[in-house]
């Protein structure tokens, strides 16, 4: 009996080590999994006269590739900016204005340019800070020869669809339902959106999809007309 006992303790421990190691990799699993869509934030920069000189509404998600203390390798993280949590600062110049996005121990800029000849700006450079907890060292990346988020001066630049800025090799960033406006504000306001390719593409799949659904409605109805005035021409000759 004793020997049976011996064997149902060893049966118990083994069991509750395999329960311990899949509760410890359903946890890992559920750490390493990716985050969902970033909630939309709203920003604003303001002026020396006290007016808005900058707007930005947007959901940002940064992929950064950073060496892991506690794995002891290089990984990459995908992090949601979380709006409430994000002061936002800046300046607006002429010719240039600059978004600073600062949240815990981590500061994203975006530096817009304006070209005054051909009224157009655009993204020219980001740079992004990061000092998070399993960092073996702080995180910097920087590129300033940047050409995103091309826009029109008086008009705010659009992109519902996510889209990626890719910064250097270690740092991306996706965007999500983004509308901004560095130069020309009125009112405080956005000036009409100017849409990007990608919402441009969606929206000629979904009129293509939607006149091809129309047309194959069309025939299927002239089909079953044709059909039945066959059908009441066959009674009639009877």
């Amino acid at each position: 009996m004793a020997t049976t006992g011996g064997v149902h303790k060893r049966c118990l421990t083994f069991t509750l080590h395999l329960i311990l190691a899949a509760v410890a990799v359903h946890q890992s699993l559920a750490t390493a999994s990716p985050p969902g869509r970033p909630e939309r934030g709203r920003y604003q920069v303001t002026g020396t006269n006290g007016s808005v000189c900058l707007l930005a509404h947007m959901g940002l998600q940064l992929n950064i590739s950073f060496a892991s203390v506690s794995l002891n390798k290089t990984v990459q993280d995908v992090v949601n900016l979380e709006p409430n949590a994000t002061k936002p600062s800046g300046s607006c110049d002429a010719e240039s204005a600059t978004l600073r996005l600062s949240a815990d121990k981590t500061n994203l800029t975006f530096f817009f340019t304006l070209n005054t000849t051909s009224n157009k700006y655009h993204v020219s450079a980001i740079s992004l800070s990061a000092s998070w907890p399993d960092m073996k060292e702080p995180f910097s990346a920087r590129n300033g020869s940047l050409d995103y988020l091309r826009g029109t001066l008086g008009y705010s630049y659009m992109c519902r669809e996510e889209q990626t800025l890719d910064v250097v090799r270690a740092l991306s960033i996706n965007t999500f339902q983004l509308q901004v406006q560095p130069f020309g504000l009125t009112r405080n306001q956005f000036g009409t959106a100017e849409e990007c390719q990608l919402d441009q593409d969606n929206m000629l799949i979904a009129i293509v999809v939607g006149a091809a659904l129309a047309g194959l409605v069309l025939i299927v109805l002239v089909a079953y007309l044709i059909g039945r005035r066959r059908s009441h021409a066959g009674y009639q000759t009877i």
